[in-house]
């Protein structure tokens, strides 16, 4: 596959977390149909995982992909991961920290009924922090240790809308996306001058995944719900050659317009930057 006339993934080693299912899944597909060599984790094992590891042994050939079972929040199994991956390509490229967990863990009924902070079980409130947020820095960690020594590489951190991280009851899944987006800043001006870039990415509204309870009326909070395969849209790019150098940016797939070229696509897809950011 090639982006604009330029060479696109081939043998490029990308990770792609929570890759079983949902957005995740959709982008491991994309990159392995753009030729990427391609890792997907779940948190345990699970008839969707080998399900998509199949197809991305189908599309790329048994040597070029693999699954892998672990728990993001665990930064022993992230630093596993990592080194599974290094011992089987010789190196990482690209990691998707896709993995999540939403609000269906406190509430079936959150998106009709809100929780109110003060019900929300600890437990519940520390598994979706410990995930979200804490494990994308595990994962991170460990990927960036590896890219460093590379001299090169891409850590694209997967989050949400700025109206979900302060809508009413959404604590904390949406302030779990704050903090990620806060981190990715840092982790941005952290790596100035390694050779590794750290991006954003979102769908830009609710995607229809399994974060949203099923039942009649089954929409994100603004009445819409986007298909999950909206996140093929800039992924393949932010991956590529192509993005070298783009750091720092928050890209979102609704905003891509996919007849353009590339380049002109991810100007549009790109957020306007912040001097600080605006949370009240």
């Amino acid at each position: 596959m090639t982006i604009d006339g330029h060479a696109g993934l081939a043998d490029r080693v990308i990770l792609v977390t929570g890759g079983s299912r949902g957005l995740g899944r959709e982008m491991a597909l994309a990159l392995g149909e753009a030729g990427a060599k391609m890792v997907v984790t779940g948190s345990g094992p699970s008839a969707a995982l080998d399900q998509t590891v199949g197809e991305l042994k189908a599309l790329r050939g048994a040597d070029d992909a693999m699954g892998i079972v672990a728990d993001v929040a665990d930064a022993a199994a992230c630093d596993q991961v990592i080194s599974e991956t290094v011992d089987r390509f010789g190196r990482l490229d690209v990691l998707v920290n896709n993995a999540g967990l939403g609000m269906r863990l406190v509430s079936e009924a959150f998106n009709t009924d809100p929780t109110r902070f003060w019900e929300t079980e600890p437990d519940a409130w520390r598994r979706i922090i410990d995930v979200n947020l804490n494990g994308a820095f595990h994962m991170a960690r460990s990927a960036a240790r590896q890219m460093i020594a590379q001299a090169q590489g891409k850590i694209i951190n997967i989050s949400t809308s700025d109206q979900t991280m302060v809508r009413k009851g959404y604590a904390p899944y949406g302030p779990s996306k704050a903090a990620l987006e806060a981190a990715s800043r840092i982790w941005a001006q952290d790596l100035e001058g390694t050779g590794v870039d750290v991006n954003v990415y979102l769908p830009g509204g609710a995607a229809d995944t399994d974060f949203i309870p099923g039942g009649a009326g089954r929409t994100g909070a603004d009445g819409n719900l986007l298909p999950a395969d909206i996140m093929r849209r800039a992924i393949v790019w932010l991956c590529s050659p192509m993005s070298d150098g783009q750091t720092g940016g928050r890209y979102i797939a609704r905003n891509w317009d996919s007849s353009l070229p590339a380049a002109l696509a991810a100007k549009g897809a790109l957020s306007a930057p912040a001097e600080r950011p605006a949370i009240m």
